[in-house]
């Protein structure tokens, strides 16, 4: 069954197309149906702010809060200054 057969809840609102992929990611692997919305007119370079907004099956929604608490609270002890991404090799 497609997500379009069902009544949709949002689950979340990001700022960009990112953070909501990330998301969608994060709760596909953990089987629930996500697709996010609005990441044409969040990279939108404008005076008014885009978003992208993270919905789900209204049966799924409940779970994908918890995924969601998850994530965010194991992506919120990362320290960042300790991760190496690597810096760009200076161009002549």
């Amino acid at each position: 069954m497609d997500l379009d057969d069902e009544d949709l809840k949002t689950l979340t609102t990001v700022t960009n197309d990112f953070e909501g992929s990330a998301i969608v990611s994060a709760l596909e692997a953990e089987g629930i149906r996500a697709r996010a919305v609005g990441g044409y007119t969040a990279g939108f370079r404008a005076e008014a702010p885009g978003s992208v907004s993270v919905i789900v099956a209204e049966a799924d929604l409940e779970r994908a809060k918890k995924v969601l608490d998850e994530l965010r609270r194991h992506g919120a002890e990362v320290d960042w200054s300790q991760v190496d991404v690597d810096r760009p090799e200076d161009v002549a």
